[in-house]
Order: C-alpha cells, then structure tokens, then sequence
C-alpha cells in the first residue's frame, strides 16, 4: 500500500522530534524551552518535564507583540520575541535554560530567537 506524502512527511518530523527528545529534559530549575514556528507566527513555552507543566510562554500572536511589530515572521520578530521570553522567565528567576528548537535547524528565525534569549540573560 502507496503511502500519502503528507503521512509519510509526518511522520519523519515524528521521528526528529522523538530522536531530540530523548536527550532534551526539562526541570523547574532549567526549563526547556521549546520553539514552534508556522509560516505565519512563532511561539515558545518554558516547560517542566517532570511534572508537565508550563512556566511562561510568549508568541508573536500576542496582542501586545502584534501591535509591536505587525510583521512578525521575519528576523527582527524572532529577535523581539526573544527578548519578551528572556524577560518574562527572568520574572520567575529562572537563568538557566534547556533550548529545544524542535525539528527546525538552528538558523535562521531560530538562530535570531536563541541570539537574543542569550542576550537577555540566559544561558544554555
């Protein structure tokens, strides 16, 4: 049987994610801080593996980020964003971080993002 290319696309980014993972673990004292991108918006969340909760969160669809920066899918967004997330876990005294930039290769939108969580003050 012929498989869909979209299952099979699926399925490799599957496969990624899951090989990331195993080695990628959040704690309440250093984060991972996921990133997902779509074409049009970003969004990243600071999560604790081991209880599965998350500790902030920041997207480009936010109200105050799009009235910002009403284009918020090109570096300077990235940038912006990262600021916003460095800032908000430093808020919860939270220095240290465990990047997670999901299936995407770190360039890019995702490389503007890491530079200015840096930046702001975190480390990883």
């Amino acid at each position: 049987m012929l498989k869909d290319k979209v299952v099979i696309k699926q399925e490799k980014k599957a496969r990624i994610r899951q090989r990331i993972r195993k080695t990628i673990r959040g704690t309440a004292d250093r984060p991972r801080l996921h990133v997902f991108k779509s074409n049009r918006y970003m969004y990243t969340q600071a999560v604790n593996d081991e209880n599965g909760t998350i500790l902030a969160a920041a997207s480009t669809l936010e109200k105050g980020f799009r009235a910002d920066h009403p284009n918020a899918k090109n570096m300077s967004g990235s940038e912006k964003l990262g600021e916003i997330m460095a800032q908000r876990l430093k808020e919860k005294n939270i220095g240290k971080i465990v990047f997670d930039r999901g299936l995407y290769p770190y360039h890019g939108r995702i490389k503007a993002l890491a530079e200015a969580l840096r930046k702001g003050g975190l480390t990883f």
